[in-house]
This record gives structure tokens, sequence and C-alpha cells, in this order.
């Protein structure tokens, strides 16, 4: 007997508990399909698995590439107890068994499965453990799990099953949530071309304009037509505040996508994998902080931008077999390097022309933060980029 049978009312026919059931999770699969956020919807499957079998506790765990948590989501624990237990857990013990098999898994007592590697003190007591994989066409996506039933001491086979149909709808729904978001990163990539080159059809021609203007003022004031020099001056000035007005526009239009909305690691996680989509090169990605890095929201705008613009720049001229990038954090200092296997240059980084403007740009960012930058690069041997910034 399952722990939903349990909970059920005694004095009620078991059809009537199963209809609550169904009920239940039929709410709970129009909840899921009426979002679109990533985040939003594994929050949701989260409550959905906990409110669906009773338990005390469910969590919901994504994988990244090397097998550990790039994502967890929980319910049943309060702030204070997140804040108690610390950093989130790396995929070890029974969490990782869900990460490396497409099959449930369920015991009476979680802490005397050999697998079990321990908790933090903080971390609250859990007995009866159900865990359930999320699969799509046989990709492991991550797995729900479930913790401390109502009365059974170990969830039964109603509870696996109730779990599984959501687990298979959580894959729809997951599938369908990334297809949006990558959408959407896609339609920003678009929109970035575009911005560049409305960035060249508007404010490029004005400098163009802007420098022809006053080597004719100069020109003029040594031939000593003070009057037509004045005029030509007064043309500087409105084509300087037409051109910075366009910039402004420009900037706007550039601000970061989601990154707020969503976090740092995982907008950093999208953004390469649309990268990776768009270009025929190995793009990989690595992070200690697991989908949850606690930095402020400015910190974390700086490291997004210095991470696309060093992106776009390997892409678009260095050539690469391969770029990494890497983001690490420590209590009081973020640390991104982007390094690539391209054919690097030789010379001033900061120097004008070419994608150099880039670098440029992210030293004055890096600048701004109170950070620094550092750009490691010979031709022939790749190029490395090492972006360290200061928090509290």
């Amino acid at each position: 007997m399952s722990s939903s049978d349990h909970a059920a009312d005694p004095g009620r026919p078991r059809d009537a508990s199963r209809r609550d059931d169904l009920e239940a999770l039929s709410r709970a699969l129009l909840a899921i399909t009426e979002q679109t956020a990533t985040r939003e919807v594994l929050q949701m499957i989260v409550e959905s698995a906990r409110s669906l079998v009773r338990s005390e506790y469910a969590a919901l765990g994504l994988p990244d590439e090397r097998g550990r948590f790039a994502e967890f989501y929980a319910s049943g624990i309060s702030p204070e107890q997140w804040q108690a237990i610390g950093p989130l857990p790396r995929a070890h013990g029974l969490l990782s068994v869900m990460m490396a098999q497409a099959r449930p898994y369920r015991a009476e007592d979680v802490q005397a499965d050999p697998r079990f590697s321990g908790w933090p003190a903080a971390h609250p007591p859990m007995r009866g453990f159900l865990g359930v994989p999320i699969v799509d066409r046989g990709e492991i996506m991550g797995a729900i799990y479930v913790a401390n039933g109502p009365d059974a001491p170990v969830f039964g086979d109603e509870d696996e099953r109730l779990l599984g149909i959501l687990a298979a709808h959580a894959a729809i729904a997951l599938t369908r949530a990334r297809m949006f978001e990558r959408d959407r990163e896609l339609t920003l990539v678009a929109e970035r071309a575009r911005i560049a080159r409305d960035l060249h059809d508007a404010v490029a021609q004005k400098l163009f304009s802007l420098r022809l203007t006053v080597g004719a003022a100069e020109a003029l004031t040594v031939k000593g037509d003070r009057d037509r020099a004045h005029e030509q001056f007064a043309r500087v000035k409105e084509l300087a505040g037409s051109a910075l007005d366009e910039l402004r526009a420009v900037v706007t239009e550039l601000r970061p996508p989601a990154v707020r909305e969503d976090g740092l690691v995982p907008a950093l996680r999208k953004h390469v994998a649309v990268i990776s989509r768009a270009h025929p090169v190995r793009v990989r990605f690595t992070s200690d902080c697991d989908g949850r890095c606690e930095l402020p929201g400015e910190v974390e705008d700086v490291v997004f931008r210095v991470a696309q613009e060093a992106l776009h720049n390997a892409l678009r001229h260095a050539e690469p077999g391969r770029v990494d990038v890497d983001l690490s954090t420590s209590d009081h200092e973020v640390v991104l390097v982007v390094a690539d296997d391209g054919k690097g240059f030789d010379g001033d980084p900061a120097r004008d022309g070419g994608h150099h403007l880039g670098l440029a740009s992210m030293h004055e960012r890096a600048r701004q933060a109170g950070g620094r930058l550092r750009v490691d690069s010979r031709p022939g041997a790749g190029t490395t980029l090492r972006l360290e910034v200061p928090h509290e």
C-alpha cells in the first residue's frame, strides 16, 4: 500500500481516493504547462511532486556536463534551513544514482543505504525515499526526489506510478521550457546582429561626418574665416549630440538577457548552448557555483558581458577549434576565464582597430567594477582572458 493510500480518509472508497490523486496530478500538469521560464517550471514540478505523494520534502536536480548538479530545486526546506545547510549537493551518494541510471529507486531508510554518504549537520532528517528519473528519448534530464511520506515508512507502487507520470510530463515541460529559452536566446543573438548593423549604418556615418566637419572647421579657422568656422563647429555639436542619442538607444537594447531573472550561471550556460549550436566549434562551460552564485547584480552583469564579448571575439576572429569558459567564485572574488586554441594575436590588446576595440571595452568594464582583466595571447598559441572582480 502506498503512502497515498495511507493518507486517504479510511472511511472513503478507494475509487474516491484515486480520483483525488488523478485530480491532483491533472492540476499539477496543467500548472506546469502554463509556465514558460525554466526556473518556474522546475520549481512548479518540485511543489507538485511533494503535493502529489504528500511527502514532507521534495527536490529536483539537473546534471551538468560533468554529472554534477547544474541546478537544484527543493520544497519543504525553509530559507533559514538552506542557509544553515550551505552549498548545493554535488550529486553524491544516492542523489547521483538518479543521474546515471534511468530507473526509479526506493528506500525505507535512505540513511541505511550503503551508498549514503552523509548530509550536513543542519540537513533535516529523512528516512523514506523515492527517486524517479526525468528521461527524454533515452537522455536523463534530471531526477525528482521525495522523502518522508505522511505515514508509511516507505513509498509504495502507487507513489512511484504517480511520480513517474509527473516525471514523464516534466520531461515534456522541461523540453518545452528549454526550447522557449533557446528561441529567446537565438532571437537575442539575431537582435545583436541587427543592432550591430544599425550601429554601423547610423552612428558610424555620423561619426564620419563629424570627422569631416571638424576638418573643415579647422581649415576655415586657419584661413581666418571665423563666421563659416563657427557654422561648422555648430554642426559638429549637432552631429555629436545626434551620435550620442543613437549610442544611448543601442546601449538600452543591449541589456544582458535574463541574467537577473535566471542568475549568472544559468544565463551563461544557456548562452554557451546557443553559441555551440550556431558555430562548428566546441564550446564548454564549467563552474563551481552549481547554479547558485550569490553575487551582486552589477557584478553578474559585468561578468556576463565580458564572457559574451570574449566568446564573440574568439569565434569571430580566432578561428578556434575549442573555447573553454570557466567561472569560479570565492567569498570575496569571482573569476572568469575564457580560453581558446585559435590563432592568437600579438601587440597591445587595448589598441584601436579590429576586435581589440572589444578588448578595450572589456578592460573598461573590469575597471568600472573595481576588478582587472588580463589577456594573454601569442600568434598561433591561442588566447586566454582572465577577469577578476571583487564582491562583498
